[in-house]
């Protein structure tokens, strides 16, 4: 599938390894302001076809995950999954031809309680 970013200054092509039926959304510090579903994919299923220039990472806390963004408009294009460092999650909204709201409800991952948090 091909996903953009707003401007369409970032356009990747997307392989859904898992299918739309593995949106979901992570009630973390982050992710919960963000509010984007996510769909997982391989990480090498995500090939960035136009703009790799026009992206800009945001990494916090493990900096483990890292959060691709267009840096012209702003849009959350795909993140690097800690919990599966061969995972990615694709911005949902970015897919062409798919509304989010069409695939609501949309599970909720404990992003809270991640086990990378842990300080045991």
């Amino acid at each position: 599938m091909k996903a953009s970013c707003h401007c369409g200054a970032v356009v990747l092509d997307v392989t859904l390894t898992e299918g739309l039926a593995s949106a979901a959304r992570c009630d973390c510090s982050f992710c919960r302001r963000r509010a984007a579903p996510a769909v997982t994919v391989s990480k090498d299923s995500v090939q960035i076809v136009q703009g790799a220039d026009s992206l800009t990472l945001y990494q916090w806390g493990t900096k483990t995950a890292r959060h691709h963004f267009c840096k012209i408009c702003g849009i959350y294009m795909f993140h690097n999954q800690r919990a599966d460092p061969t995972k990615a999650g694709v911005n949902m909204g970015t897919l062409e031809g798919v509304n989010p709201a069409d695939h609501e409800p949309i599970r909720c991952n404990d992003g809270v309680n991640h086990p990378s948090d842990r300080k045991d």
